[in-house]
């Protein structure tokens, strides 16, 4: 297997590069202006390792996966397309309208609190763009009102005459009777040929988002739309600049719904936080392979902490309506929590409760913190760490970046010290504490909300600062034991490696498998099998589209059921693909009474409230050969520790004063090698912080355990 996978973060590119029986890790500092200069300056380093050229290497792979920010950073700065949206006639005002939610949607809880200064983001389509048309469906997808073509044509004609660079329409109940949305799109065609110079794309809300919901319905639409210009010129340029350095293959793009497909069966929205969700496929793979059980992967990069789910079987928890930047959306997206609480988040003074506050601005790569010395004026974390002596100034990320002490000591005393009243060294570690403890708090509120204990869940901290702060997170949280995975520093880039080809498609449904007031269970087997069947055709033509046969495809179906009107909707993966009488019903009801225990504890289910299928949602997936994972739990076998190379004063959180911390190098990577803290392991691509009180073993391919020695 020869592969080079890609995950471009606000602070740095990681590249990973598997090339037979060797794995590669790189990272260069992200080139935002320019994302392909960020990617060639990664790949260079790791063909360096590999003693290869970037033309020998790109004219050899199987495949190029890149997992992208570049639609976060358009979202952000608003660049894009002035979009029109025809409607139905009365729902106007929905956008506008934001669910009444908009003023605090995708902002911090602080923010949200705050309701005298809660202001809605500046739309993305303003009112004089949107456009009603006199059509209706109900919401069993019967026509009230056949569509009026000629106002169709009259509102299509006001558009275009007020400048739309791209139409999305979005009209009530088409997930159930795309009739009319498809129809607009048949008149469009006729009055606005494709072939003309300078025609207009248009989007149709049934095709990009298949649940009920007419706002979020129009959001996700509206985003895609918005970003499919910027998306298609920039992963355009990517695949340019690859096709120039002689690599001849389709490019294949990670989507955050977990899976990846080439860039002409991507649509832009699908792109949106595709990196982390590829930390979370590859924490879920690692702990299938090696039987790790429930995880939490946690990902502690330069611009921000992301937190993922995987409970045992590989059953992943998608958002039903995630938000993107400030809007939510109707999208399956792999559910993830993103805190700002990286290496680059910057730390103020919060005068209201005199302490330190971390993020969610963020230094990002450019100008950086402050110990860069590219010009960054405010204090970091990664400034906390370099005073507490954690971070070796002339070697850090392989000696790549050289850091400057006095830059951090000067931003932190001017910036906090002074307010605090404290020396550098205790702002510092007030710092750590405080960015350590609100990740703490973001992984118990994560599990916690959703019915599980931190105990039960092995705790992945990977990203270029996770291994650093492991042990302040455990300590935190109150756990005894954390995982640096293999390839810690890159591991969302091995995850989008190692991830399928796949699609989802999903559809609302009103399907009561047990009616408790008639005491009547579900027998309609072939509206079920219908829109199952329906699904699987959709995904079949996508992978059939990209090159794969019918039997390579595979198909796994999931259902998000609920006790009742319960709100809460759990997903259940089942090997059911047909119903085909009543034991298939009552095996469902199985599937899911045991999955709602394991989440909420045995007795909490009641199916005496009737049990309720709100969404079908199939998978279409074509497997394709991974990392191999192996060896990460400690067997019992003992490797001598390695002398020191060094040791240096280092500052910890509880502890009074400097400690003589012994410092190692790649050699306590060996399997079996074991440490007492307090002790620090520097690597090329990262630090390994071990604490006071804490134990170190190594694992196999660079795996490392952090055990509380309490």
């Amino acid at each position: 297997m020869k592969r080079v996978s890609v995950d471009i973060g606000g602070t740095f590119t990681d590249c990973f590069v598997a090339w037979g029986d060797q794995y590669v890790e790189s990272k260069a500092l992200t080139t935002h202006q320019n994302l392909s200069l960020g990617f060639n300056e990664a790949l260079d380093n790791a063909c360096k390792s590999l003693g290869l050229t970037d033309s020998d290497l790109l004219t050899q792979v199987d495949s190029v996966r890149y997992a992208t920010t570049l639609g976060t950073n358009a979202l952000i700065e608003r660049k894009g397309p002035r979009l029109g949206l025809l409607t139905t006639a009365g729902f106007r005002s929905s956008v506008p309208l934001t669910r009444a939610k908009g003023y605090a949607t995708g902002l911090p809880h602080k923010q949200q609190m705050d309701v005298p200064n809660a202001q809605r983001p500046d739309p993305i389509i303003p009112i004089p763009m949107i456009m009603e048309v006199r059509e209706r469906v109900d919401y069993l997808g019967e026509v009230v009102l056949e569509l009026d073509e000629d106002d169709v044509l009259e509102q299509l004609r006001n558009l275009v005459d007020k400048g739309a660079q791209a139409i999305i329409v979005n009209l009530a109940n088409s997930v159930v009777n795309p009739a009319h949305e498809l129809r607009i799109r048949e008149l469009f065609l006729e009055e606005y040929p494709g072939h003309m110079l300078g025609a207009i794309p248009m989007l149709l809300s049934h095709q990009v988002a298949g649940r009920k919901g007419e706002y979020v319905r129009s959001m996700s639409t509206i985003i895609d739309g918005f970003l499919h210009e910027v998306m298609y010129h920039g992963l355009g340029t990517l695949e340019l600049n690859l096709r120039n350095a002689g690599y001849s293959k389709p490019m294949l793009c990670n989507h955050n719904s977990g899976g990846m497909a080439q860039l002409n069966s991507t649509d832009a929205l699908q792109t949106v936080h595709s990196g982390p969700v590829s930390g979370i496929a590859a924490g879920e793979h690692l702990a299938n392979q090696t039987d790790l059980g429930n995880i939490v992967a946690t990902d502690m990069g330069g611009t921000s902490f992301d937190i993922g789910i995987v409970t045992k079987g590989g059953v992943k928890h998608y958002d039903f309506n995630p938000i993107i930047e400030r809007w939510m959306v109707s999208v399956p997206m792999v559910h993830l929590v993103t805190l700002g609480a990286g290496g680059g988040s910057i730390c103020s003074y919060d005068r209201m409760f005199k302490t330190v506050q971390v993020g969610p601005e963020s230094a990002g790569s450019d100008p950086g913190p402050a110990c860069y010395d590219r010009g960054g004026m405010r204090p970091t974390v990664t400034d906390a760490d370099l005073i507490l002596g954690y971070l070796d100034p002339a070697n850090y990320a392989g000696g790549y970046i050289k850091l400057n002490p006095r830059r951090s000591k000067q931003a932190i005393d001017e910036e906090l010290a002074e307010d605090l009243d404290l020396s550098v060294v205790e702002t510092a570690k007030l710092m750590k504490s405080t960015v350590d403890g609100n990740m703490a708090n973001g992984i118990a509120t994560e599990l916690r909300t959703r019915g599980y204990e931190p105990e039960n869940f092995t705790i992945l901290a990977y990203g270029g600062n996770g291994p650093l702060h492991a042990c302040g997170i455990a300590r935190a949280l109150g756990v005894k034991k954390v995982l640096a995975p293999p390839f810690a520093s890159v591991f969302s880039a091995c995850g989008a490696g190692n991830m399928s080809q796949l699609h989802i498609h999903e559809m609302s449904t009103w399907t009561v498998l047990f009616d408790a007031n008639q005491s009547k269970f579900f027998d309609n087997y072939d509206y079920f099998n219908g829109i199952v069947e329906e699904l699987e055709e959709r995904g079949r033509e996508d992978l059939l589209r990209q090159g794969f046969t019918p039997e390579q495809v595979s198909y796994r179906l999931e259902l998000d059921m609920r006790y009742g009107n319960q709100r809460v909707e759990t997903a259940v993966v089942t090997d059911l693909n047909r119903i085909k009488g009543p034991e298939d019903v009552l095996k469902l009801i199985e599937q899911f009474f045991t999955r709602y225990g394991e989440r909420f504890g045995s007795g909490s289910q009641t199916p005496e409230a009737g049990v309720r299928i709100n969404t079908i949602r199939v998978c279409s997936y074509v497997d394709l050969p991974g990392i191999a994972f192996h060896g990460i739990k400690p067997n019992g076998h003992r490797a001598p520790a390695p002398p020191p190379v060094d040791h240096r004063e280092c500052h910890f959180v509880g502890h009074d004063g400097a400690i003589n911390t012994p410092i190692y190098d790649e050699q306590a990577l060996v399997a079996g090698t074991q440490i007492e803290g307090p002790a620090i392991v520097v690597t090329r691509a990262t630090t390994y912080l071990v604490e006071p009180g804490w134990h170190y073993t190594a694992a196999e391919q660079n795996a490392v355990w952090f055990t509380c020695a309490d």
